[in-house]
C-alpha cells in the first residue's frame, strides 16, 4: 500500500522503569513514522500502581475495554510482587491481558549482535510458547485458578494441555520457519509427563505433516538447556509449552547478552501486545539509566506484526530503520550504562532518534 494509514496504539507504562522506557521507545517510533509515513495515534492507559491509585485495580476493565479499540499496544513491567495483598490472589497484569485477549503465541527472539557482549555467539533463534495453558495456573482454568491445597501440607497444581492451543501455537511456528531456515524444534518432557507434554508433542508431530518442507526435531526440556548452551547457533524456532517457554526464553536472553535486553511479543490472529521480557527494575526508576531496548526491540516486533497483518511496507520499512539506527547507535560507542557506557534512558533514546 501506498498511502498513509494511520494505527491506533495502547501505551500501558506500568511500574518502576516502565515510563522511562515507554517514554523513550515511543519518542523513537513517532520519529521513525514520520520519516516513513505512516502515524500513530497513542492511546495512554493505566496500569499497576496507578491504576490500583485511581481505579482501585491494577488491570482495570476501562483500560481493558480500550484496548479492544486499539491495532495493539505496548506493555511496560508491572511490579506485582509489590502490590497490596488483595491484588496477590488475582492475575498480574500481563497474565490478565495474555487471558482475556487469548495471546495464544508469546513469541520471544535471541540473536546475537556484534555490539552486545553475549555468552554464546552466531545465535538467532525465536522461541514460541503457547501462552494460555500448560502449567501456569493463573491462566488454565476456564473460571478459577488451576491449583488447591488439598490441605494445609498438601498443595495439588493442574497442567493443562488440549489440542486446539497445541496446534494453533504449532501452526505459527511452522509457518514462521517457512520464512526462515526451515527448521522447528519441539521441546516437551514427554518421558515423565506423558500425558501431558507427551500431547503436545504428538499434535506438533502431526502438525509438521502439512509442511513437509519443514525439518522437525525434538527434544527434551532439560537436555534442550544443555544444548543451547553448547550449540545454540543449530536451532532456528523452537516451539514449546507455556512454563518451559519461559524458562527457555529467559535462559537465550541472557545468552545472547542480557535478560534486560530481550524482547517479546504476545498475539493471537488480531491483536499483538509488545512487552519486554525484563522485570520492573525499581531500584533504578526515575535514575534516567534505564536501557529501553528490550521495550524498543518488542515494538519493533509489533511494528512488523502489524505489517504482515494489514499488508503495509511502509511498517516494515519504519521497523527495519529502527534496527539499523540501534545498531548504528551502538557502533558509535553511545550505550547505557549495563552496556558500559554513560549514556542514560533519554540521551539514549535521543541518539537513536538523530540515527536515523
Amino acid at each position: 500500500m501506498d498511502h498513509m494509514r494511520s494505527y491506533k496504539l495502547g501505551v500501558l507504562a506500568g511500574d518502576g522503569i516502565g515510563r522511562e522506557i515507554i517514554e523513550a521507545t515511543t519518542a523513537v517510533l513517532e520519529a521513525a513514522a514520520k520519516k516513513k509515513e505512516v502515524k500513530i495515534e497513542w492511546v495512554p492507559l493505566p496500569m499497576g500502581f496507578k491504576a490500583i491509585e485511581k481505579n482501585e485495580q491494577p488491570m482495570p476493565e476501562s483500560t481493558i475495554t480500550a484496548l479492544t479499540g486499539c491495532d495493539g499496544w505496548l506493555l511496560g513491567p508491572h511490579d506485582s510482587a509489590s502490590y497490596p495483598e488483595r491484588y496477590k490472589a488475582i492475575r498480574n497484569p500481563s497474565g490478565e491481558l495474555r487471558h482475556r485477549f487469548d495471546l495464544y503465541a508469546n513469541i520471544r527472539p535471541a540473536k546475537s549482535s556484534p555490539f552486545v557482549e553475549g555468552l554464546v555467539q552466531d545465535a538467532d533463534l525465536i522461541i514460541y510458547r503457547e501462552n494460555t495453558e500448560g502449567f501456569y495456573v493463573d491462566r488454565n482454568m476456564y473460571q478459577g485458578v488451576g491449583e488447591w491445597m488439598v490441605t494445609t501440607d498438601v498443595a495439588v497444581t493442574a497442567g493443562v494441555f488440549t489440542r486446539q492451543a497445541i496446534e494453533r501455537i504449532a501452526h505459527a511456528a511452522f509457518q514462521k520457519a517457512r520464512t526462515r531456515r526451515k527448521k522447528v524444534t519441539i521441546v516437551h518432557k514427554a518421558n515423565v509427563i506423558r500425558l501431558g507434554t507427551g500431547l503436545f508433542l504428538r499434535v506438533c508431530q502431526e502438525v509438521a505433516k502439512e509442511y513437509p518442507d519443514v525439518e522437525v526435531d525434538d527434544y527434551h526440556i532439560d537436555a534442550m538447556c544443555a544444548h543451547l548452551v553448547r550449540r545454540i547457533h543449530d536451532f532456528d524456532i523452537v516451539v514449546t509449552e507455556n512454563m518451559f517457554g519461559d524458562i527457555l526464553s529467559d535462559l537465550t536472553g541472557e545468552l545472547v547478552g542480557s535478560l534486560g535486553l530481550a524482547p517479546s511479543i504476545n498475539a493471537n490472529d488480531t491483536y499483538a501486545m509488545a512487552q519486554a521480557a525484563h522485570g520492573s527494575a525499581p531500584d533504578i526508576a526515575n535514575q534516567d539509566i534505564a536501557n529501553p531496548m528490550g521495550m524498543l526491540q518488542s515494538a519493533v516486533m509489533l511494528l512488523d506484526w502489524l505489517g504482515e497483518r494489514h499488508d503495509d511496507v511502509n511498517l516494515g520499512a519504519m521497523s527495519a530503520s529502527i534496527e539499523e539506527a540501534v545498531s548504528k547507535t551502538l557502533s558509535q560507542g553511545v550505550r547505557t550504562r549495563d552496556l558500559g557506557g554513560e549514556a542514560g534512558t533519554r540521551e539514549f533514546a535521543q541518539a537513536i532518534i538523530k540515527s536515523l
